[in-house]
């Protein structure tokens, strides 16, 4: 039966759609880095995003934090780990062609997986901190997601604030708009890529940590957010950071309003008819390439 669109299911379908689609882009500006900058395929993003939400649940059940307070734990953590694997393993496959970078972190995201798997079971976790929604004028906003649209767009502003106006991060947009114009402008162009993995499984961390509040915790959770962060760079862009953010926010849209009109199988189908349509229509995303 069709469902007539109101402009109350519309505006709570914007107000969740901007709610989601805030994570979508934080999560996916970290990929959108990874590419732009080392031109590497990183499949274990989504093992990222769940070894965030992990340690955002062990911290909240040893200390009794307040998990929205645990970011900056879980993104230093993950940080490090993430500075770990591309100075073992990531760095052997920049430059090389895209499937070798694919392959590697495809290894690294079943190692990563399988590894929390054994040390944690696959049992469900949830972090039950808060619950319920604040009802303003007469839209529903659920509470650990809004808190979560803050923290993530705090995060992001950061983010591309740390791009724009700061020495490393313009040396990381020029890395990525040349690689050899860096080398002879005097870039530790080897340094960037370190650090821009690093940044990365930090934005990553982070949308773990904010996922824990609001979702089940298990390890294979991340695969889901590795193809939804790789189809937001492909709406915006490969690389193009301002097109991460155009992207998570279309996606968020587009899933709520599909659920609307669509059972909860179809609309989930929805997210794989959008990528196949944008590489049909417009390959190269609705803003273009790389940008700086």
């Amino acid at each position: 039966m069709a469902v007539a669109l109101t402009p109350a299911m519309l505006g709570q379908v914007v107000v969740s759609g901007l709610l989601a689609g805030a994570l979508y882009a934080m999560v996916a500006l970290g990929l959108a880095l990874i590419f732009g900058v080392m031109r590497v395929i990183n499949i274990a993003h989504g093992p990222m995003v769940m070894l965030g939400a992990y340690g955002t649940y062990f911290l909240w059940q040893a200390t009794g934090v307040n998990p929205f307070l645990t970011l900056p734990v879980t993104m230093a953590a993950l940080f490090v780990v993430g500075l770990a694997l591309q100075r073992a393993l990531v760095f052997r496959v920049v430059g090389a062609p895209e499937l070798s970078s694919l392959l590697l972190t495809f290894g690294i995201s079943i190692a990563l997986v399988n590894l929390v798997q054994l040390a944690f079971t696959s049992n469900l976790r949830t972090v039950e901190y808060l619950t319920g929604s604040w009802i303003i004028g007469g839209l529903a906003l659920s509470k650990p997601r809004f808190i979560a649209f803050l923290f993530a767009a705090g995060v992001t502003a950061l983010a591309f604030a740390f791009l724009k106006f700061t020495r490393l991060g313009k040396a990381i947009r020029a890395t990525s708009q040349s690689r050899e114009v860096a080398l002879v402008c005097g870039i530790n162009v080897a340094r960037i890529h370190l650090l821009t993995f690093g940044l990365a499984s930090a934005l990553a961390a982070s949308g773990g940590a904010l996922l824990a509040v609001i979702v089940a915790i298990q390890p294979e959770m991340g695969s889901v957010w590795t193809f939804k962060s790789f189809l937001v760079i492909v709406l915006g862009g490969a690389g193009n950071y301002p097109g991460a953010l155009l992207g998570g926010l279309l996606l968020g849209l587009i899933e709520q309003l599909a659920s609307l009109f669509l059972t909860t199988q179809l609309s989930e189908v929805v997210a794989y008819v959008l990528l196949v349509l944008v590489l049909l229509v417009r390959p190269t995303g609705l803003l273009g390439g790389r940008s700086a």
